[in-house]
């Protein structure tokens, strides 16, 4: 079993509604499934902000441009194709004035195309309800550190 160490950025994007949107992905290697923000692995010379903003327009094709910058940093341990892909993970957030807004899939790398099964836009209180996990477990928490005054109530408090 294989580590893989990749610094990555990801994007909790919520709609008008505050729902967010979760990409619904299922591992070729082993064909378990689920469900996480749009993001991915910085590339060489980029900062996390921009592999954020690079990684939601591939993924959903939505406005890099809703992409704030600030970000907290979160250490990520998650099964992925075989191999343990550990390391920290910038979580950035964007907000869209709509409700659930149209996504585009044609900046999606190949292997993407095929493991990308669908997405999205889930009330916070429908988090735990998701058939598959979610990644990171404590997204939740994530979203009250971005953003402490959201309406959010007792969400992601332990």
């Amino acid at each position: 079993m294989e580590t893989t160490h990749r610094p990555a950025a990801r994007v909790i994007c919520l709609d008008a509604a505050h729902r967010v949107l979760l990409l619904h992905w299922r591992d070729p290697f082993d064909g378990t499934w689920l469900w996480e923000p749009p993001g991915g692995g910085i590339d060489p010379g980029e900062t996390p902000l921009e592999a954020a903003r690079r990684e939601l327009a591939e993924e959903t094709g939505l406005d890099p441009g809703a992409v704030l910058d600030r970000s907290v940093r979160v250490d990520r341990d998650v099964w992925w194709n075989g191999r343990r892909h550990v390391g920290p993970e910038d979580f950035f957030l964007a907000r869209f004035p709509e409700e659930r807004p149209p996504l585009v899939r044609t900046g999606l790398l190949p292997d993407e195309q095929v493991n990308l099964h669908t997405h999205a836009w889930v009330a916070w209180s429908d988090l735990e309800a998701l058939p598959d996990p979610v990644e990171p477990p404590r997204l939740a928490a994530v979203l009250r550190a971005l953003s402490p005054d959201g309406p959010w109530g007792d969400l992601g408090r332990p």
